[in-house]
């Protein structure tokens, strides 16, 4: 077998480290010498270099003695290699399959093409692992949103973001008439398995959230803004215990001992504090806004939980059982 040639396993992704490599190492290369050095066809040679191409990097080529060389137009062997080790692989391939909440139009093929530059930069080592790290981890999701036909919105409230480009929108909510907005968007949130807006509302003066579904119109003006300097993101969730921001309160909530071990080691807030009982149940409180958000998850856990505290959601939660209560007394 000649230097540097591969075995008949390596992937593309081998493949084009091992052309990356070579053209690095060497001060250009001819199709043949690329054959005789990768042990593969003409026309593979020739899907990889396009490849390589594709993957940002500066490939040229020129002529001698009546034979077209391949070189990098910088040079690039100075740059040193990207690593990674083992754990970081799967931890980057553990994000990718986090992807999977995204819409696969504009986000996934961008995505792809980021993990073959990836891919790419790798060396032979790591990319042997490649197959076996992609599927030592598995991420299931439930109630992600749809936005097949919104990849046009998609893509234009992408350029909003990133050019900082005023936009109008028109919103729809709880099946009432549209209602317009003008918008400076400053950050895409991804929650619940969907996405949302984050924009200054002038028409409302201040920041709104916005379901990016029930946005049924957009126009991206050129008009540019600044996002303020004390804007922080974080902050605008800081009292939420999902999304909603309305008026926070002290929670105590007492889960038996059957699904106590689903509670105890989970941080549900930042500052909850978590009192375990004799009997195997756990008491746990925190403060926090949301009341739907924070109603549905107690609810969430059926007669296993008890709202203790503040006595008027408890009060809320009442008149939640009840309607259900009445719900399921009808005949089918």
């Amino acid at each position: 077998m000649p230097r540097g040639k591969p075995s008949g396993r390596y992937t593309q992704a081998a493949r084009l480290h091992n052309v990356i490599r070579l053209l690095e190492s060497r001060n250009g290369m001819t199709l043949d010498e690329l054959v005789e050095e990768t042990g593969v066809d003409l026309r593979t040679v020739h899907r990889d270099l396009a490849a390589v191409q594709e993957a940002g990097y500066p490939l040229t080529t020129d002529w001698q003695e009546g034979k077209k060389v391949y070189r990098f137009l910088t040079r690039t062997r100075q740059v040193p290699p990207i690593t990674f080790t083992l754990d970081e692989l799967v931890s980057l391939h553990l994000l990718r399959s986090c992807a999977g909440l995204l819409p696969p139009r504009p986000f996934g093929a961008e995505i792809d093409a980021l993990f073959a530059k990836i891919h790419a930069a790798l060396p032979p080592r790591s990319v042997a692992h490649l197959e076996r790290i992609s599927r030592v981890s598995l991420p299931r999701f439930q109630g992600v949103r749809d936005y097949s036909g919104c990849e046009d919105l998609l893509a234009e409230l992408r350029r909003a973001l990133l050019y900082q480009y005023r936009i109008r929108i028109s919103y729809t909510k709880g099946g009432r008439e549209a209602a317009a907005y003008e918008l400076d968007p400053y950050t895409l949130v991804l929650a619940k398995g969907g996405l949302y807006l984050l924009a200054l509302a002038h028409n409302r003066g201040g920041i709104r959230l916005f379901a990016v579904e029930r946005i049924i119109g957009l126009e991206v003006t050129r008009k540019r803004f600044e996002l303020p300097e004390d804007f922080d993101p974080e902050a605008c969730f800081s009292d939420a215990f999902g999304l909603v921001t309305d008026q926070p309160m002290a929670l105590k909530v007492r889960f038996d001992a059957q699904v106590a071990h689903l509670v105890r080691d989970r941080i549900w807030r930042s500052g909850q504090r978590m009192t375990a009982a004799a009997d195997g149940s756990v008491q746990l409180a925190f403060e926090a806004a949301g009341t739907l958000e924070i109603l549905a998850w107690i609810l969430s856990f059926g007669s296993h939980a008890e709202l203790l505290e503040p006595p008027m959601l408890r009060k809320e939660l009442r008149r939640h059982i009840k309607g259900l209560r009445e719900l399921y007394r009808k005949k089918s």
